[in-house]
């Protein structure tokens, strides 16, 4: 049973210290910009070099993120991060964005990772990625032990697994509460948590949102045994301290073959939680005992932890040096995995009064201070009557640890890099409406006039619409049903599928459908449209989160939402359950209130999910003038908890070009 790759997080120089400290095999931080965790510390150019190098010699590799949705007038800046990455000595880069991926991959000899930014959840999400150049998958959260086993065995490429730290409530890359309700996108690494508030229900004001932090310790045999390539510890926002103590826990468990105790949980938990930890999605045991805040009795046990200062662990080495008459002194260093370096001096000159003593040539040359290594034994050759400057040996050490060091350094060079490719999307835009409806029967007369394509969700569609809506996630041991039921609206009459992740391609072009992207995809550049339309996707929404002009230049067979409150979060998490009925929650009666009375509706969504949907809608029907300038003729709607007369009243309100009658959120 092969080991895992124990993968821990450094949002500092002094974390990745930590992270060395603890026994990581790899570590992933953050550079200056396009990172999710853009409020960390992170690295600067002469921080990343250096803490590569470190990581290097101690034989940790370096992932680093480029995990963030970008814009078009940053994928120029986007590649250069990753070229000064490569540079720096990188192992691999960790990113969301397709579009900057494509990029990236045609221009820079790197390995790259699809970040859990992606929302990878299943084996065909893993084999669209290879295609594109990804070697590992960071796996979506919410899996269980069966699709995590079943995706390790089928998937093309690795799979990366978090097993502790902080859990989302909403499937990663899936998150626009922050974006379009504070204006800080958990995309662009600016997330402000609104998970983690209070909110008042019909049962009360709680946490429905705030989830334990997650931890798999006690699972690490069978993790192994599915032969999970990485376990990845969450938390470049947390300090050095807990990244030191939680990768000594995990070091000396994995080494150990075992899963964690009641001794060894409590240990975790003393180092950081929220009331306990969780396990409950792996176990597929999810309810209300997943949620937790933190306590001052946890933020107490926090404050405990032993200072962290420096790294103690240290790399022996074994010596041979030379000081022979009418010869350049030599300094040999070999590490015990087999690294061999020798360095040459001056040549020493006969002594006339004191000659070099051989205890005091081995203090200087065995004085190794901050550097990552400790002589275990050392040859020393001295041939008698010899003189030489201390601070030769001096430098001779230096020189010997440089080399050795730079061993683990692959020669890197610009001379690497390929051309500079650009693409962008050929197929044009249209003028085409469509719509989404989340309850079918609300659909009237008017909608199939004046709509060219109407999406029902794939559980509800009943066969009065040309369009399914697919759900946000399907995993592999939800793919047959799945399936069916598609099978099944195709014999209704569907002939329109609009998808919402990277693995749902095949799933729908089994049956002719033609093929559309949901906003779900997270397009926000030219070269992410083109990754669409390569793999045959004949219509994109844009993502909310655009501008006008943003969207005006990405072109492409792209549509931007017109109306309706934007789904904010997809919870494996059933809220509905939390904070109300499931009466109310499928008829879209459920509302989750904030600290400033805004609710929000939560809908089921397929399975037990719940939606959570935006308070107000995006209004754009008196903006038809605006629209038409940036060329923007395809437009979406989304109708969720609208009545029938309501959703009368929005198209009548488009064809009119009509202004808003309440609080609606604007494209500008």
């Amino acid at each position: 049973m092969k080991k895992p790759e124990l993968l821990c997080p450094a949002g500092s120089p002094a974390a990745l210290a930590a992270a060395i400290e603890g026994g990581a095999d790899a570590i992933y931080l953050g550079g200056a910009a396009f990172n999710a965790r853009i409020n960390a510390k992170n690295f600067t150019h002469d921080e990343l070099r250096d803490g590569i190098s470190l990581a290097h010699a101690y034989g940790a590799k370096v992932y680093v993120t480029a995990n963030t949705l970008i814009y078009d007038k940053e994928l120029d800046d986007v590649v250069r991060a990753a070229e000064d990455a490569y540079l720096c000595g990188a192992d691999a880069l960790i990113v969301a964005d397709l579009g900057a991926a494509a990029r990236i991959r045609a221009r820079v000899p790197i390995a790259l990772h699809a970040s859990t930014q992606v929302s990878g959840h299943n084996v065909e999400a893993a084999r669209l990625l290879a295609e594109l150049g990804f070697s590992r998958m960071v796996c979506a959260r919410e899996m269980s032990r069966e699709d995590l086993a079943f995706f390790a065995k089928n998937s093309p490429i690795e799979a990366e697994v978090f097993v502790h730290g902080a859990l989302c409530v909403c499937h990663s890359g899936q998150c626009l509460f922050s974006s379009l309700v504070g204006g800080r996108s958990g995309n662009r690494g600016e997330c402000a948590q609104p998970c983690r508030l209070p909110f008042s229900t019909t049962k009360g004001i709680g946490y429905p949102l705030s989830l334990k932090d997650l931890s798999l310790a006690r699972h690490i045999p069978e993790l192994c045994e599915m032969g999970i390539a990485s376990f990845k510890i969450e938390g470049r926002m947390k300090s050095p301290e807990y990244v030191r103590d939680v990768a000594r826990i995990w070091r000396r468990l994995i080494d150990e073959g075992r899963g964690a105790s009641d001794e060894d949980m409590a240990e975790l938990a003393a180092v950081f939680s929220r009331g306990g930890l969780t396990d409950g999605y792996y176990q597929n045991k999810i309810g209300r005992s997943m949620l937790g805040v933190r306590s001052e009795e946890d933020k107490q046990s926090s404050r405990s932890l032993e200072p962290f200062e420096k790294i103690t662990r240290k790399i022996p080495i074994t010596m041979k040096a030379e000081i022979r008459r009418n010869l350049p002194i030599s300094l040999s260093l070999l590490t015990d995995d087999g690294q061999d370096i020798t360095v040459m001096g001056e040549i020493p000159q006969e002594a006339r009064t004191a000659p070099l003593a051989l205890e005091s040539v081995v203090r200087n040359l065995t004085k190794l201070g901050n550097t990552p290594y400790v002589t275990k034994s050392i040859d020393l050759e001295l041939d008698d009557g010899l003189m030489l400057p201390i601070s030769s040996l001096n430098a001779l050490r230096r020189s010997a640890v440089t080399e050795l060091m730079q061993t683990n350094e692959s020669k890197r060079a610009e001379d690497d890099f390929a051309e500079q490719v650009r693409r962008h999307p050929m197929a044009r835009r249209d003028n085409k409406r469509t719509a989404v409806f989340y309850f079918p029967e609300r659909i009237l007369a008017q909608a199939h006039e004046f709509f060219d394509v109407l999406y029902v969700p794939l559980d509800r569609f009943d066969g009065s619409t040309n369009g399914v809506l697919l759900p946000a996630v399907v995993y592999d041991s939800e793919w047959a049903e799945v399936e069916e039921r598609l099978k099944l609206a195709v014999q209704m009459g569907a002939k329109h599928a609009l998808i919402s992740n990277v693995g749902q391609i095949p799933l729908v072009s089994k049956f002719q459908l033609t093929i559309s992207g949901d906003f779900r995809l997270n397009a926000t550049n030219q070269e992410a449209a083109t990754v669409w339309e390569n793999k045959k996707i004949e219509h994109l929404i844009l993502s909310p989160e655009l501008t006008l002009p943003q969207m005006r230049d990405i072109g492409g067979a792209t549509s931007v939402i017109v109306y309706g409150r934007v789904p904010l979060m997809v919870t494996e998490k059933c809220v509905g359950k939390e904070i109300s009925d499931c009466k109310r929650c499928e008829a879209g009666a459920t509302l989750l209130t904030d600290r400033r009375r805004v609710s929000f509706p939560v809908l089921r969504d397929s399975g037990h999910r719940s939606l959570i949907v935006n308070s107000v809608p995006i209004w754009m029907a008196d903006r038809a003038e605006a629209l038409a300038r940036f060329g923007l003729s395809a437009h979406h709607f989304i109708f969720t908890v609208e009545s029938k007369q309501e959703i009368v009243e929005v198209i009548r309100a488009y064809q009119m070009q009509l202004p808003p009658r309440g609080d609606v959120r604007r494209i500008r």
